[in-house]
């Protein structure tokens, strides 16, 4: 019996100092996650300008339709994903959802490898990819907490580049949307060709809309057209970043509960241990005192 106490008593201590670590790496989550947060909102500001300035000088083409290669949807005979994962593990089914989508959509909607090319960011989905003989044009390891655009500009510049050359006729980031702390959408969103401005969205200010453009308009848009691609991308990569720290917060919030239930249902089983040894200790006295009389 007094095995059986220690041993209890050891468990709970053990499962006590991981409810400290859970809690702690909960909080350093949760840390996160409001920084992510904030990150997100100072970028769409920045994403719904250049949407509008991109609406403004495109209203014509999108009116009447356009021959820029970002614009124009081309025979498809091959698909771009940008796969959106993490580097470690501990935040749930953050990973397992986006990587079941991905593969779900390749089984779907393509019968051979050679008819999709796989952009993988984290570390997490490049090893499920290659652990299954899935080929990954690109990789980016160990992205910060709170990545800053030239961390992952290369990647999203070579994108766009193996696009405009043809060697994929669209593109698509595939991520965790952040809904909120407990929630978060699988999004298989479609990059290029560009396809989701509305020319109603267009200005209707004269002032705006009938500004001289320097050297001309073509120019700008070609320089234009891919920032505007590149910042899709990157409110992306933060979008799919706060949902990662948030499924983190949630998983480590969940260890730490289902720890505190543990160490109840020890210390409930370690009292009546206990209780019933004393007893027994009890019952062997009074069973000897009574032998003597």
């Amino acid at each position: 019996m007094a095995g059986s106490l220690s041993e209890i008593k050891e468990k709970i201590i053990s499962t006590e100092k991981t409810s400290k670590i859970t809690s702690a790496m909960q909080m350093v989550s949760s840390a996160k996650l409001v920084k992510s947060e904030q990150s997100a909102k100072d970028f769409q500001i920045y994403a719904s300008k250049i949407r509008q300035i991109t609406t403004d000088l495109l209203k014509s083409e999108l009116v009447s339709g356009s021959d820029n290669p970002m614009l124009v949807s081309r025979s498809v005979k091959k698909t771009g994903y940008i796969v959106i994962t993490s580097d470690k593990g501990l935040v749930g089914g953050y990973n397992s959802k986006i990587l079941k989508a991905m593969m779900d959509t390749i089984h779907e909607y393509h019968t051979g490898k050679d008819d999709y090319a796989i952009i993988s960011i984290g570390g997490t989905g490049s090893d499920f990819f290659k652990a299954r003989g899935i080929n990954v044009a690109f990789e980016l390891r160990g992205l910060e907490d709170q990545p800053s655009f030239d961390q992952v500009g290369q990647i999203i510049s070579q994108s766009i580049e193996m696009y405009k050359n043809e060697l994929f006729d669209e593109l698509y980031v595939c991520y965790n949307h952040h809904v909120n702390s407990l929630t978060s959408q699988v999004r298989m969103q479609q990059m290029l060709p560009i396809t989701e401005l509305d020319a109603e969205e267009a200005s209707e200010d004269k002032v705006i809309t009938g500004f001289e453009l320097e050297p001309n308009r073509e120019v700008i848009l070609e320089q234009l057209l891919p920032q505007y691609t590149e910042s899709l991308i990157y409110g992306a990569i933060i979008d799919a970043k706060t949902a990662e720290h948030a499924a983190g917060m949630t998983a480590m919030q969940t260890a730490t509960d289902n720890a505190k239930n543990v160490i109840n249902d020890l210390t409930i089983q370690y009292n009546r241990a206990r209780q019933a040894a004393i007893t027994q200790e009890i019952t062997e006295i009074v069973a000897g005192a009574n032998a003597l009389e």
